[in-house]
């Protein structure tokens, strides 16, 4: 194989290390097959390729000698337009469809019917029935879990009316706008079927149109599928607190059985954490020679059993083959979205076992072993066997020793106890901090990794600029991991900061950046903007606060579909790799100009993650300016 630059494709230092390793050698990676797509379509990138009926494929040439439709007449701005909301519409499903199994095992548990399951945290479950009117008074918490579980079914399949959380969370006139311009959802799977007809050959051929409704999908997976699994996730897992842990690949163990999670859904993962620490399988493990059972995690599954378990986290999504390339992981267990198909056959090069567990998601060559809620800790047990029993067919093992700590868990209510105290937890301390010019604003930095754009780099950059200019960052997915690797997810991080923020952080005793879980989590985020609107002196939407938001090393179709509901839920977003719409002008301005005008907020498809930041915080200035706050105590207005 050609020598690379391994700092171009990562400025993780143990993601370089286990590269360079790989020089040279068979195993391939996720950036040798990108690099072997060289050169890509021109038209894909664009978005002007059109593959939705059988007379194509056509694609519309953007110079001028060129086609200009396709065979049944749709414009380079129809086909860029249908292209996006399907996208979208798989985002929304990928992260709702979570949302629906999280519920469902809560009604399972509720039954009595999910084996190592209950419910941890009864005081959540009872805040949330009251939120909905459910009857609290006298009844058991099962009962209570049932009708609540029950209810929230029906938010998925819907078929009139308009999803609950909107009224009952977001502010009343932002309700209002989007009843206004018909963008609240029916039902999360209403308007992702509705998506799918939409964009089928001869329907809907307004790309602002199109748009639209693309925004009313993504409200539907951010203010209800979504929302639905984290506030679900609390009640069966237990509502995260602060917690320390570590972070990086140095986190496999040598001497240990090493069980890395991999995907997105929690219920499983919780059990093999349980399962791990069970006698049994720690004396299983002590016979096999090994001196214990390590559980760690990749993507959003890591941030999960991280946020309530304290467990160390192995790596983003592109550390996934790093991970099964240091030759210590016995299993990797996988169960939906972000899994490489490749991980079987690099595994193949290795002693692991790749055991999927999904019925949703099998890969060819993997060993599945399907889970059941009914027969969960069972099968939690089976897995951690497998993993035991594998651990003696290691061969060379070769873990980069780096790791860093962290400080995760973070939630809209504990956040609430850290700024304001136990006797008086609010966000007024967030609000007046915004109001009196300490802090200029608040930015969500979220999101994945891509080959396209060196692995972190993005997110750190971005971050620390940021913080730097008097941002607080809070954060989800693999982003949060990509800024917990270079330390920015510490309390003594706050020496980065802005003298404003690192006034507040130090006071309160929080880092600068703050970590609020997995992808699905991003829901805590819009919980958050509506607690402060709540608070007071902010404006009255959601779009009159100074705050910004940014997916900047973007990868799949969830990212799109959040970044859809936050631009819906009024919020400057920028996106990058740029989503494939450049090939229609319209399209492009419709998204990053026009649409701020029936929203509030809009796209930004600026690569450069400084200069992105810039202008995040360029609009939080003109927000600032608008309410008419007081100037800024210590940084200086935002030029780009």
């Amino acid at each position: 194989m050609t020598k690379t630059n391994t700092r171009t494709r990562t400025s993780d230092p143990a993601a370089q290390a286990v590269l360079s390793r790989l020089e040279g050698t068979a195993v391939a990676t996720a950036y040798d097959r990108s690099d072997k797509q060289e050169p890509r379509c021109g038209f894909g990138e664009l978005g002007i390729c059109c593959r939705i009926c059988e007379m194509g494929p056509c694609r519309i040439d953007p110079f001028d000698e060129g086609p200009k439709q396709g065979v049944c007449g749709a414009t380079a701005s129809t086909i860029a337009a249908r292209h996006l909301i399907r996208q979208v519409a798989a985002g929304a499903a990928a992260h709702s469809d979570h949302g629906h199994d999280i519920v469902r095992t809560l009604l399972l548990t509720a039954k009595g019917e999910a084996q190592g399951f209950s419910i941890k945290s009864p005081e959540r479950l009872r805040r949330l029935a009251a939120e909905w009117g459910i009857e609290t008074e006298d009844r058991s918490d099962s009962d209570i879990a049932k009708e609540f579980a029950e209810t929230a079914l029906r938010e998925f399949n819907r078929q009139e009316g308009e999803i609950a959380y909107p009224g009952l969370r977001a502010p009343e006139a932002t309700v209002d706008n989007w009843r206004k311009l018909g963008l609240l959802p029916v039902g999360v799977e209403h308007e992702i079927v509705e998506t799918l007809h939409r964009t089928h050959e001869g329907v809907d051929a307004d790309y602002k149109d199109l748009i639209l409704h693309g925004l009313r999908t993504s409200l539907g997976d951010g203010w209800a599928g979504a929302m639905l699994a984290t506030d679900c996730g609390d009640i069966l897992f237990g509502d995260p607190q602060p917690v320390r842990s570590k972070v990086n690949l140095g986190v496999l163990r040598a001497d240990a059985v090493n069980i890395v999670v991999h995907g997105h859904e929690p219920t499983l993962s919780e059990m093999i954490v349980a399962a791990s620490r069970d006698k049994e399988m720690l004396a299983l493990a002590k016979k096999n020679g090994a001196a214990g059972i390590m559980v760690g995690g990749i993507c959003c599954t890591a941030n999960e059993i991280l946020m309530r378990q304290g467990a160390p986290v192995v790596g983003n999504f592109l550390h996934q083959e790093l991970a099964i390339a240091t030759g210590a992981v016995d299993v990797m267990l996988v169960d939906v979205q972000c899994i490489m198909p490749a991980v079987v056959e690099h595994a193949g090069r290795f002693h692991t076992k790749v055991i999927t567990t999904s019925k949703k998601a099998r890969i060819p060559g993997a060993e599945h072993i399907q889970f059941e809620e009914e027969k969960a800790y069972d099968i939690a047990k089976r897995i951690v066997t497998r993993a035991v029993e594998n651990f003696p067919n290691r061969g060379v093992v070769d873990i980069p020793d780096i790791t860093t700590d962290l400080v995760a868990g973070f939630t809209v209510a504990n956040i609430f106890t850290h700024l304001g105290g136990r006797y008086r937890a609010s966000f007024r301390p967030l609000n007046d901090g915004i109001i009196s010019g300490r802090l200029r604003g608040v930015a969500a930095v979220i999101g994945c990794n891509t080959v396209r754009k060196t692995q972190d780099d993005s997110h750190v950059k971005m971050v620390r600029e940021l913080i730097a200019n008097d941002v607080l960052v809070v954060m989800t997915g693999c982003g949060a991991t990509a800024c917990a690797k270079v330390g920015l997810l510490q309390p003594e991080a706050a020496r980065w900061a802005g003298k404003g923020l690192q006034e507040i952080c130090e006071t309160v005793g929080i880092p600068p950046v703050l970590h609020l879980g997995s992808c699905v989590d991003n829901s805590r985020i819009l919980v958050a903007l509506c607690e402060m609107i709540k608070e007071g002196g902010l404006g009255e939407q959601l779009s009159d606060l100074p705050i910004a938001g940014s997916a900047p090393e973007a990868m799949c179709e969830k990212a799109i579909a959040i970044g859809f509901y936050c631009v819906a839920s009024g919020a400057y977003v920028n996106f990058s790799p740029p989503m494939r719409v450049l090939g229609s002008p319209e399209v492009t301005r419709f998204l990053t100009e026009e649409v701020e005008e029936l929203v509030g907020g809009k796209f930004c498809f600026e690569d450069d993650p400084i200069k992105a930041a810039r202008l995040m915080m360029r609009h939080m200035d003109g927000k600032r300016e608008a309410l008419k706050l007081k100037p800024l105590m210590y940084s200086q207005p935002i030029t780009v």
